[in-house]
């Protein structure tokens, strides 16, 4: 299983959110480039970078120089999301050097355009599933849409899309676990492979999602507990290779 630590921006600065809330913020003092490089050095594979301004306000925001700057400077594989509203978006996200595009709002809103994406450019084009209540919200969060969770990953996986990221806003921020449940039932209702998000609070808890036994649940974000220092991402990747706990 693979550990993807993640950096949220908000006006240039590295931040996490309580539940998606704009109103319940907090700042960290690291420079998100620098943050990067950091996350390469201790063996990231994979960093998930959010725009936070982009997705609140529906509209490209200046982050958008930090993200170009940190695909550049950690030559790791760059997954993006937040205010990916239309086509030239995400072409413009792609030609700066992310890897893989997340797609929520406007998954939700033109289902056909996700299919165009995935049929240009593949495993590139990954959709965010991000619920409240079983039911996916889109616009920065802040809006429930009609699909409920498993309708929605059946949708998007018969369009082709390889790869879902599936967060509970309930679990968000809050240092409170995962929803393992219902990140597996996701998978297995969508067949398509599922990076689980939101929640997570200790190592204990990537070894409960390592040993779910659902083997399309591959990948895992991990945002707050390493900003808090719950424990360092070498001992996350540790705790994702073999299963185990360890506070060397």
């Amino acid at each position: 299983m693979i550990v993807i630590p993640a950096i949220d921006l908000r006006k240039g600065q590295c931040v996490r959110l309580r539940q998606g809330s704009a109103t319940q913020e907090k700042i960290y003092e690291h420079d998100p480039v620098e943050l990067a490089q950091q996350f390469a050095s201790a063996g990231a594979q994979i960093i998930h970078v959010v725009d936070l301004d982009a997705a609140l306000a529906g509209q490209t925001s200046q982050n958008r120089i930090l993200v170009e700057q940190i695909c550049r400077k950690t030559g790791l594989i760059i997954q993006f999301g937040g205010g990916l509203r239309t086509v030239a978006d995400v072409e413009e996200l792609l030609d700066k050097g992310v890897t893989r595009v997340v797609l929520g709002t406007l998954a939700t809103q033109s289902p056909e355009i996700v299919e165009t994406l995935v049929d240009s450019y593949g495993e590139r084009i990954a959709v965010g599933i991000d619920a409240r209540g079983g039911r996916v919200m889109a616009g920065g969060w802040q809006h429930e849409t009609a699909w409920t969770s498993l309708k929605f990953a059946c949708d998007v996986a018969a369009r082709g899309v390889s790869r879902i990221v599936y967060t509970d806003i309930a679990r968000d921020g809050m240092l409170s676990g995962l929803n393992i449940e219902q990140t597996v039932e996701v998978a297995r209702a969508s067949g398509v492979r599922v990076t689980a998000s939101g929640g997570i609070s200790s190592l204990e808890d990537i070894v409960q999602l390592r040993h779910s036994g659902e083997p399309l649940v591959d990948s895992v974000i991990v945002g707050k507990a390493l900003y808090e220092r719950r424990f360092t991402l070498e001992q996350a990747i540790e705790a994702a290779s073999n299963g185990k706990v360890s506070i060397s």
